[in-house]
């Protein structure tokens, strides 16, 4: 199956595409695919922060806080701790 593409004309200065050129050249990839993944990575951060808010809004902060309080646990197994 053939993914659907579309062509975008991207302008930008020419010193921000000659960083671009020189990064991408250096990881092996092509300006294109810096791009995409560049724009994908955007994408993904303003998603995962929206999701975020809208979670935090339906948060049960005193819910949360008795949780932190509550007695009973077991103390660490010293395996358990960091070196």
């Amino acid at each position: 199956m053939k993914k659907a593409t579309s062509t975008y004309l991207l302008r930008m200065p020419a010193s921000l595409k000659a960083a671009v050129a020189d990064i991408s050249k250096a990881d092996g990839t092509s300006i294109n695919q810096f791009v995409t993944t560049a724009i994908a990575e955007k994408i993904a951060a303003m998603k995962t922060a929206e999701f975020f808010t809208e979670r935090g809004t339906q948060a049960d902060i005193e819910a949360a806080r008795r949780l932190l309080r509550r007695d009973g646990g077991q103390p660490p197994e010293p395996n358990d701790r960091l070196p």
